[in-house]
């Protein structure tokens, strides 16, 4: 698949870059890109919603082994969808050792949304993960990998684990991936592990090996990675701070500005000459979403760039019709101030904001809804006192986080981003007493500016209209893939 990339969708959020989005992209011959992120609990609320269009049905009957999609559609499958105000019933949260039907839920959704997003084109499509969420890590991308992704994108962390987990699933072996756990000893270490064969994957050929690029903010990190990994690292994403979503930390002394938010610096500026030396392509991130910052980044030697908030708000992304709407009209308006929060999201990353009416970055909101953890990517392993693995969250009720050996002060500002960013997409749970979440809107400097990507006469935009607009060209759609087979080797 050797295909001039010049723009890569960003993998947004919770299933902001949902499978309509990618599939739009790689369609017209870029790198279109599926967040993984909780796409477990996503497939499952959407099957309780009643599936509309019967695309993941289709998708399941796809599915290599039957009974497994079977067991997923009887435990979630809502014909006609839960009535409203109904609560839907929650899929188990990750843990080290997963339950067996956690990890069919984490392989099949991956599989469900990859094989979407690939269907009916020739176009590649990637899928992104967070480093930081370890514990699904290897049973998701087995699930891409079953679909042919053809690229894995991960950031918000070092994983130097992935390529040779790559290497090793392809052929259907087991791999495992070092886990983060607060309060181990050093010389504790805990591990991720998935068995596709334990699993109940066996006597299936070798598959593709997709290409690994990894999301780095710093040139040292990009070298670590090239000469570190335990396998080959096929390329970069290059993102800056004015990128959506977690940013990397300031380096040096924390500092904010008056409005409270992380001050980057010369130190935060990239190396790209050392990045270029390494010989591997890569892709500017963050401020790139016009022809002539394309132009910069491609006289700096960058392959091209990725994009990920103009994509956000277009008419193919999964966030809410309405939370779109008022994001371009506030772009319009030029009332939008996109804000850094330093403690909103679990992770300690700083998360960038759009602050809107009526959602969790307004104050008095934020304090009116009550602290509950319920969906649980963002726990973090500790070590308990009898040496046993315990998981906590800083946006869980305050009590329970310090009941668990957590500092109070952890908790200040932290948001529950596993419930907002789901209520981003419409799949906002509902309370015992009738209420909903609320979501949080996650977006980057560029939301500024949507409104350049409107074709005049129009209140929305398309997936298309933001490549033209980018590539200064109209886009043709590739065909229909040919039939192609299924080996355990490098796209080239």
């Amino acid at each position: 698949m050797n295909r001039d990339i010049r723009i890569i969708q960003g993998g947004m959020g919770v299933g902001v870059s949902g499978w309509p989005l990618a599939r739009a992209v790689a369609r017209r011959g870029q790198l279109g890109v599926v967040s993984g992120t909780g796409i477990a609990a996503v497939m499952g609320r959407r099957l309780q919603q009643g599936d509309a269009g019967g695309h993941i049905r289709r998708a399941l009957a796809m599915f290599p082994v039957p009974a497994m999609a079977e067991r997923i559609l009887a435990r979630y499958y809502v014909a006609g969808g839960i009535a409203a105000g109904v609560p839907a019933k929650l899929s188990p949260m990750p843990l080290q050792g997963f339950s067996p039907h956690l990890a069919e839920l984490t392989v099949l959704a991956n599989f469900v949304e990859v094989y979407l997003a690939k269907e009916g084109h020739s176009g590649v499509v990637g899928i992104n993960y967070l480093e930081k969420l370890q514990m699904p890590t290897l049973a998701s991308i087995y699930g891409a990998m079953l679909a042919g992704v053809d690229y894995v994108l991960m950031g918000a962390g070092i994983p130097r684990w992935i390529p040779g987990s790559l290497d090793l699933l392809c052929e259907h072996r087991a791999a495992e991936i070092r886990m983060d756990v607060e309060g181990a000893a050093a010389e504790a270490i805990s591990w991720c592990r998935f068995d596709p064969v334990a699993f109940g994957m066996s006597a299936l050929p070798p598959l593709h090996r997709p290409k690994f690029l990894a999301i780095v903010s710093s040139a040292t990190l990009a070298m670590t990675l090239a000469r570190k990994s335990n396998g080959r690292v096929d390329g970069f994403v290059v993102e800056g701070p004015t990128a959506g979503g977690h940013n990397a930390p300031p380096r040096g002394p924390r500092q904010n500005n008056e409005r409270g938010e992380p001050i980057y610096g010369t130190r935060d500026e990239v190396d790209l000459p050392k990045i270029k030396d390494l010989g591997l392509p890569f892709w500017m991130a963050g401020g790139y979403c016009t022809p002539e910052k394309i132009d910069v980044a491609l006289a700096a030697g960058a392959a091209g760039v990725q994009v990920g908030t103009a994509f956000a708000f277009c008419q193919e992304s999964a966030l809410s019709d309405e939370i779109k709407r008022r994001a371009i009209a506030q772009s319009r308006a030029g009332t939008s101030q996109v804000f850094t929060d330093p403690l909103a999201s679990p992770t300690g990353f700083p998360f960038k904001v759009l602050p809107m009416e009526g959602t969790l970055s307004d104050a008095d909101v934020y304090a009116g809804r009550q602290r509950l953890c319920d969906i649980g990517y963002l726990r973090r392993a500790y070590q308990r006192a009898d040496g046993t693995l315990g998981y906590r969250c800083p946006a869980e009720p305050v009590e329970d986080y310090v009941a668990k050996g957590g500092a109070r002060d952890d908790t200040v500002g932290r948001k529950c981003l596993c419930n907002a960013l789901f209520a981003a997409i419409g799949l906002g749970q509902v309370s015992a007493s009738g209420e909903v979440e609320l979501p949080l809107v996650t977006a980057g400097d560029e939301a500024n500016d949507l409104s350049k990507f409107i074709p005049v006469g129009q209140d929305s935009y398309s997936a298309q209209d933001v490549l033209e607009f980018l590539l200064k060209t109209p886009q043709p759609a590739y065909p229909a893939p040919l039939p192609q087979a299924s080996t355990c080797t490098s796209i080239a």
